[in-house]
């Protein structure tokens, strides 16, 4: 099953909401650049693949809006690696 992710624009943030625990990555947005700056999931969802679905979800919504992407926080730096599909993205 995929995960719900929702984007709060507003907030800098991408969230799913699991069993009553809340996952997030949080970024800034400068002059067209993402920095993903954090990505937690809390120990009771962990192992889901929730924090990839995040950052899948982060860097899709960069792609659509145009966006070059910096993973500064450590999970996400790992991921994009991991995924070279995304490396048109990297700033």
């Amino acid at each position: 099953m995929t995960p719900d992710v929702r984007h709060d624009a507003s907030a800098h943030r991408f969230e799913i909401l699991v069993d009553g625990s809340l996952c997030e990555l949080d970024y800034r947005l400068e002059h067209g650049v993402m920095t993903i700056t954090h990505t937690g999931v809390p120990e009771a969802v962990g192992g889901r693949g929730l924090a990839g679905a995040l950052v899948r979800a982060a860097m899709e919504t960069a792609r659509a809006q145009g966006w070059k992407v910096v993973p500064a926080c450590s999970y996400a730096s790992v991921w994009v690696q991991r995924h070279p599909e995304y490396d048109d993205l990297r700033a």
